[in-house]
């Protein structure tokens, strides 16, 4: 017995991070979100998790979850664009399949081999690395992508299939690459603190066997805190079957999202963000 709790305590420092499923963004992590307000419940899905995904006992953004269609709705985080390697280590969400499970990040083998998991019950939960592969036009696609970060730490907690979406390979490494490493550059310039949310509409397609849902379309948010106490805003939308976005207000962004999803006026920031 004191061998496997040995053997659970080592996998869980060796094999990465911390991240938490918690009852609220605000008690939790509000830090990434702009005066402490994430976007508003229009987005929600029918089975919503929230995560704060945390690594060596610091947080480093925030995701909402899609239970149902096992892709998140939206990750939230401050942007701080460094040099640095690329992780290539994916993790799970071991909380997806129920509190009683550790509140850290965990490869899938790990899980398995040291923390009597089936893969029955990981599957069931959320969306594994089997998923993603053999795919076909499509990507794993980073809703906060590592790129963003100087951190390493921060760089390695992006690397969770709870923050990645099948993105149209062509989108992927064309315009919606040129716009997180040079437009975000361009735009950023004078901005202090760089509040983004980046999402991803559910789509009518699946992919692995219906498992994982394809979206329709994904789009990103910002607001910017200027050193003379002003702000600025704005947002792009990408359909996930063309390499184009449109880079356009965040008023016209939470419009578009309004009426894609049918439900209440969307909101992704708090109201002193312009939407102009």
């Amino acid at each position: 017995m004191l061998l496997l709790l040995l053997l659970q305590i080592s996998g869980s420092c060796l094999w990465l991070g911390y991240s938490e499923v918690v009852t609220s963004f605000e008690s939790s992590c509000p830090q990434f979100f702009f005066k402490e307000t994430p976007p508003n419940e229009a987005l929600e899905p029918n089975s919503p998790a929230r995560i704060c995904q945390r690594y060596k006992n610091q947080y480093y953004f925030a995701t909402l979850y899609d239970r149902d269609r096992r892709i998140p709705v939206y990750s939230a985080y401050q942007y701080q664009p460094g040099s640095g390697k690329r992780p290539k280590t994916w993790m799970v969400e071991p909380q997806l399949m129920s509190s009683v499970y550790p509140s850290t990040m965990e490869r899938e083998w790990t899980l398995l081999k040291y923390f009597n998991v089936t893969s029955e019950q990981l599957n069931k939960s959320q969306a594994v690395f089997k998923d993603y592969k053999n795919l076909t036009g499509l990507n794993r696609g980073h809703l906060n992508p590592s790129g963003h970060h100087s951190d390493d730490s921060c760089r390695r907690a992006t690397f969770t299939l709870t923050n990645i979406v099948p993105q149209n390979e062509k989108l992927n490494g064309g315009a919606w690459k040129n716009y997180e490493q040079q437009t975000m550059i361009k735009n950023t310039q004078g901005c202090v603190t760089t509040y983004v949310v980046v999402g991803a509409v559910p789509g009518n397609n699946y992919i692995a066997n219906g498992r994982v849902n394809k979206p329709s379309h994904l789009w990103s948010g910002v607001c910017c805190e200027m050193d003379n106490d002003e702000r600025r805003a704005w947002a792009v939308i990408a359909e996930n079957d063309r390499n184009d976005i449109q880079l356009i207000t965040l008023g016209r962004l939470e419009e578009m999202l309004t009426e894609l999803y049918g439900r209440d006026q969307v909101s992704l920031f708090d109201r002193n963000c312009p939407r102009e």
